[in-house]
């Protein structure tokens, strides 16, 4: 898996309009000599993911002598790899297979060229994965990656202050009380943080709490958006962190600011990833891991899959290039790539794994993401998100920075929303 900072992390840029005008070109020609089908795949991983996607290949490439996937990965890392994919396709010269995040499906699926996978059976994957690679009603991609939501904490901090350890089914409110309490000002010490740039990862911490208490991203017709009467009390109990002054706000993007100062034994809980779990374990802090707090007394967390998106090189490369992706989850595959590369088990038949079993009994509080999984849902696969996203993310970071309150900065916010969602996409 790729670093912890890539998470979903959307590029509101030109490249993501363009998706949609794109050439139906592509690169000419589906064999190679000796009838070997060849198939370019543009991955951006780094470090420990992009060695267990390494061994993965070879042992794809050992097992299926006609086909031959190169993994070279595209030149860039997964935080580039839309606008990467996208100028190749306006060029006429693309990958057979990208690793997408989930939140850009639905733009990239503008392009003819994104092959269609409804034929593949996903009945074992997770509904979150399901979800995320839908667009449409129909299959759009497969499940690379999968994680979810929880809170991390340090029991060395709670000790000292004296305070009982979180359990699940706490509410917000104990959430916002027990970071006041652990809140050490003298001591450098925050009772929890929050991204404060207003991206994405800004943003999709706050859907469970949207969701918790009955809103949505969009109306089912999607004509406006479905947070406008629960996301004053959403951003209220951020901005009751802040006057607590219990919350440190990361102000640059990735928060890499905000996990180290928990790394750093500086704060006392942290909403994260199972991602996270490798560097808590290295720092050597002992720690705990409960599901997210809730209003309604309601578990629900966020899951924010990636995706292995197949495009269209010609009948034979998408035929070894979709074989490739439906190998790849595979459970005997998964299962590898979960626990050597960080993520969470795409299907439920991983999951019940031996090997699986045993790693997530090895480390501590993995099972809580898995066992989240149960209730987490997935941001919707429609083109209009990641400019619903800057626009919560900018009404969020108002409330943040104390700028304005969470009734002013949800009314704007919801008011050039729907104004988006007004225009046919």
């Amino acid at each position: 898996m790729s670093a912890p900072t890539r998470r979903d992390i959307l590029r509101f840029s030109a490249a993501l309009a363009a998706a949609g005008t794109l050439a139906a070109c592509g690169k000419s020609g589906d064999e190679e000599a000796g009838g070997i089908v060849t198939v370019d795949l543009w991955h951006g991983q780094t470090d420990t993911g992009k060695k267990a996607l390494d061994a993965l290949i070879k042992q794809f490439n050992d097992t299926h002598p006609q086909i031959k996937i190169v993994g070279g990965g595209g030149g860039v890392t997964a935080d580039s790899m839309l606008q990467k994919v996208t100028a190749g396709l306006a060029a006429g010269s693309f990958p057979d297979i990208a690793y997408i995040f989930g939140s850009d499906l639905a733009s990239i699926t503008r392009s003819p060229q994104v092959v269609d996978l409804s034929t593949v059976d996903l009945k074992d994957a997770w509904p979150a994965a399901r979800d995320a690679v839908t667009v449409k009603g129909k299959v759009r991609a497969m499940p690379a990656l999968l994680d979810s939501l929880c809170v991390v904490y340090n029991k060395k901090l709670f000790a000292a202050a004296g305070v009982p350890e979180p359990k699940a089914g706490w509410t917000w409110d104990d959430f916002v009380s027990t970071a006041q309490k652990l809140n050490n000002p003298a001591k450098g010490v925050f009772g929890t943080g929050w991204p404060g740039v207003g991206d994405e990862d800004t943003v999709w911490r706050l859907w469970p709490m949207i969701w918790d208490l009955g809103g949505d991203v969009v109306t089912e017709d999607g004509k406006s958006v479905a947070f406008d009467k629960v996301g004053e009390q959403v951003l209220g109990t951020l901005d009751k962190l802040r006057t607590d002054k219990s919350l440190y706000i990361d102000p640059k993007p990735g928060s890499e600011q905000l996990y180290q100062v928990f790394l750093g034994g500086r704060m006392a809980m942290v909403a994260t990833g199972p991602w996270q779990l490798p560097d808590v374990l290295d720092k050597g802090i002992d720690y705990g891991v409960v599901p997210l707090p809730t209003y309604s007394g309601k578990a629900v967390t966020i899951s924010g899959p990636d995706t292995w998106t197949v495009f269209d090189n010609g009948k034979a490369r998408v035929k070894a290039a979709t074989e490739f992706v439906k190998w790849l989850n595979d459970p005997q595959q998964d299962v590898q790539w979960d626990i050597q590369a960080g993520s969470l088990p795409v299907n439920t038949t991983t999951a019940a794994l031996p090997a699986w079993k045993k790693h997530a009994t090895a480390t501590k509080g993995l099972q809580v993401f898995v066992d989240a999984l149960e209730t987490a849902r997935v941001r919707p696969t429609i083109t209009q998100y990641p400019q619903i996203s800057q626009h919560l993310g900018e009404a969020t970071v108002a409330v943040l920075l104390g700028k304005k309150s969470p009734g002013d900065a949800l009314g704007e916010c919801v008011k050039a929303c729907n104004a988006l969602l007004a225009v046919p996409s």
